[in-house]
């Protein structure tokens, strides 16, 4: 289930902060008032996590791994290393 940020959008609130995150099904219909105040609010933008830029697999690690290495010979022909 994807996480929402949602903020309020006006006042504050004791309870809820004035920003909260919720789990919520993709098919959930838009949530519009917040659970623990009952005031109007609206979906905030939230970071995202991306992974860190890892080296390259070199040809050692992917046999390693199990996976087949081919090596280009010519044009559309390839042989195992």
């Amino acid at each position: 289930m994807p996480v929402y940020e949602y903020e309020l959008c006006q006042g504050e609130c004791k309870v809820c902060g004035g920003r909260f995150t919720l789990r919520r099904p993709l098919r959930a219909a838009p949530l519009t008032q917040c659970p623990a105040c009952r005031k109007p609010v609206r979906k905030a933008l939230s970071t995202f996590h991306s992974p860190t830029k890892l080296k390259p697999l070199s040809v050692s690690d992917a046999k390693k791994a199990g996976f087949k290495v081919l090596k280009r010979v010519s044009k559309g022909e390839y042989e195992r290393q």
